[in-house]
């Protein structure tokens, strides 16, 4: 069931399943933003990571002495959300915990996923609740695509992500599948190059350490793009794909990380898993304004 908000300046849709922004529709300039999942490169539009962020080695992990299943990105992006509230502003979306989640994931949860519109902003809060007497361990992000070319005057490597502040930051590496957080290059450019050898080696990554940072998916002409603001998040990727031609690029806000290419496989000890006790939330958000 997809649902609907709509302002002066854009209209939004959601899916029910996933709990998954479809559309972000500019209706000033009559642009579509957000990639619209043609199967040929990528089916998704910006799929809700949870509990996991990317991959687990061997796609599993131990709790408590017993072992678990789990994919990349986790379940809740291939699982229906019901509506918990609507307004001509703002939806949510909920998740909760039963019989299947706990399966391969042995924890009470409530995920909410808020969306509310401020003019041309659309800003996206991801709140998770722990209803139970034991601590809730996960982790949480988005993954938004865009349309790159918005134009057909334009071409992908006209494009690139300008990151402000401009400032020293770490770049997370990848070996294959998996992080490698102990050895972080300095990222000093200013801005990310939208090239296909750009994402040869998969996501540019970069830690925020829940400072805001504003990335800027525009041309050198900047007469549309994205600014895609981080919000508290603790690390943002910036991915396409390779070497296919695909048309859009990702950027990506994560509370957490896929495992380390050292981890031991115990949840407890991932590299920026968050631990919630009793009664106690996290609310992480992020803002993507359109121009």
């Amino acid at each position: 069931m997809t649902i609907s908000l709509e302002n002066t300046f854009l209209k939004v849709s959601f899916d029910e399943h996933g709990g998954e922004l479809t559309s972000l529709f500019n209706k000033k300039n009559k642009l579509e933003y957000l990639w619209q999942a043609d199967p040929k490169y990528w089916g998704r539009h910006a799929p809700v990571l949870f509990p996991i962020v990317g991959r687990l080695k061997n796609d599993e992990y131990s709790y408590e002495q017993h072992k678990y299943r789990m994919t990349q990105h986790g379940f809740a992006r291939d699982t229906d959300f019901e509506i918990e509230t609507k307004t001509d502003k703002f939806v949510i979306f909920r998740l909760e915990s039963n019989e299947e989640t706990m399966q391969n994931y042995p924890f009470e949860f409530v995920l909410r996923i808020k969306y509310e519109l401020m003019s041309d902003t659309l800003k996206v809060s991801y709140l998770v609740d722990n209803p139970s007497k034991n601590q809730l361990l996960f982790s949480v992000g988005g993954h938004p695509a865009f349309n790159v070319p918005l134009s057909s005057t334009e071409t992908f490597s006209d494009y690139h992500v300008a990151v402000t502040p401009n400032k020293i930051y770490q770049q997370i590496q990848l070996q294959g599948n998996y992080s490698d957080s102990s050895h972080p290059l300095d990222f000093t450019a200013g801005a990310i190059d939208v090239t296909r050898e750009t994402f040869k080696n998969d996501a540019v990554i970069l830690r925020l350490e829940e400072k805001s940072t504003e990335l800027t998916l525009t041309t050198a002409q900047g007469k549309n793009g994205i600014r895609f603001n981080t919000g508290n998040a603790q690390y943002v990727g910036v991915w396409s794909k390779y070497p296919e031609e695909a048309p859009f690029v990702c950027i990506e806000p994560w509370w957490g990380l896929a495992d380390d290419v050292s981890a031991s496989g115990e949840l407890t000890e991932k590299v920026g898993v968050h631990v919630l006790k009793t009664n106690e939330s996290f609310n992480g958000f992020y803002k993507i304004q359109v121009f």
